[in-house]
């Protein structure tokens, strides 16, 4: 007997246990694609590198990012599920094999594979995230940025321990466990829609565009200005407490800490955003985050440790809110949506990143991190732009 095909309806409504599972498998992947920071510090002394040269690696794991919106708009008109099954087990070959890398140049290979693997599984994974949320977007939003800040927490702990434990040459039995979770996806999301059931197909990639516009054009420099200060922190906080006298495993840990505070502040952004709407979270989060990060750079010491939660909790809330926001403003074409916003986030980041580094072998670190924080406050005025919630649901 054929199987029932599925009703609109049915994708109405959350569906807990598939949107856990891509949050789960979010985690995992980002788990990996968090080892390169926390061995910033290692890379340096071993190859020799300058901080812009260190700052470079993660353009590499970043810059297949540009491609996302093609992936999206495929994604419109093709079911893509399989990108999303194979990347945790793509993701974690390469960036396992990074302890074993004899040079620089194929640490960039592996980098530039990482990033392909992720571009294709955040191009995908929201989309199919959101339309198993069915109404309640910025809670599934919420479930799927969480996955991925609880990811980027354990990422820095995992590798720092698998290092003491295993050396950096050790990393690649890391592996297996990245191989297992493609092996659970696969049974769990292989029948699973990435779009909306019922909606038609995709608007061509041109109306679709000029359709996106009022709303992707201020988005994009509210992205610019928040990429700064995220690229300071989640690139360089371990090396810029290590210049502080921090050890090795303490400074790879802050940035676990500064990231498990954003697990708690990406599923409350995305919930609080569903009732008070996205723009009063957008607008309270950009106002206290720089000045949280100015704090944390004028103290000194453990007190510093005591700032980071708030720091992380009020810097990361806002990213499920974007995604949100993104989505239910282009039903049609979420995917595409989607993708662009992605490649803006990812490839504005690694331009932060360098552009920081770069600050920072020029000015220190310190001077990098007040400057970021500043900037952001110039993309308040963007957040107006915005369309606002009933206009954009209109």
């Amino acid at each position: 007997m054929h199987k029932k095909k599925p009703q609109p309806n049915t994708y109405q409504r959350f569906h807990t246990n598939r949107v856990i599972t891509i949050s789960a498998g979010h985690a995992l992947h980002d788990t990996y694609t968090t080892f390169l920071p926390p061995l910033l510090p290692a890379f340096i002394e071993r190859y020799l590198l300058s901080k812009t040269e260190a700052g470079l690696l993660s353009v590499f794991l970043q810059v297949p990012s540009l491609f996302q919106p093609f992936i999206g708009l495929l994604a419109d008109r093709v079911n893509l599920r399989y990108i999303v099954i194979l990347g945790p087990a793509v993701s974690a070959t390469a960036m396992s094999l990074l302890g074993v890398a004899p040079g620089y140049a194929m640490l960039a290979l592996l980098l530039l594979t990482a990033g392909i693997s992720s571009a294709g599984f955040h191009a995908v994974a929201p989309v199919m995230t959101g339309t198993l949320s069915g109404r309640s977007l910025g809670r599934g939003m919420g479930f799927w940025m969480l996955g991925g800040e609880l990811g980027r927490t354990l990422g820095p702990i995992v590798v720092v321990s698998a290092v003491g434990i295993l050396t950096l040459r050790g990393l690649p039995w890391l592996i297996i466990v990245g191989l297992a979770a493609s092996v659970v996806f696969y049974f769990r999301l292989r029948d699973a829609p990435v779009r909306p059931v019922g909606i038609g197909p995709g608007l061509p990639w041109r109306p679709a565009l000029r359709r996106m516009k009022p709303i992707m054009m201020p988005l994009s420099g509210v992205i610019a200005v928040r990429a700064l200060m995220l690229s300071a922190l989640i690139t360089y906080l371990p090396t810029f407490l290590t210049e502080e006298g921090s050890g090795f495993w303490l400074a790879g840990a802050s940035l676990s800490l500064y990231e498990a505070a954003g697990v708690a502040g990406a599923l409350c952004g995305g919930w609080i955003s569903d009732r008070l709407g996205r723009r009063v979270v957008l607008l309270v989060s950009m106002l206290t985050a720089p000045f949280v990060m100015l704090i944390f750079v004028v103290v000194e010491g453990w007190v510093r440790y005591l700032i980071l939660p708030a720091l992380g909790f009020t810097a990361l809330s806002i990213a499920p809110v974007i995604t949100a926001l993104v989505q239910e403003s282009f039903p049609e074409n979420r995917a595409l949506a989607n993708g662009i916003y992605m490649s803006l986030s990812f490839g504005l980041r690694s331009v932060a990143v360098v552009v920081v580094g770069a600050c920072g072998d020029f000015f220190g670190l310190s001077i990098a991190f007040v400057t970021s924080a500043g900037l952001m406050l110039l993309g308040i005025p963007l957040v107006f732009r915005l369309p606002s919630d009933k206009a954009r649901r209109r």
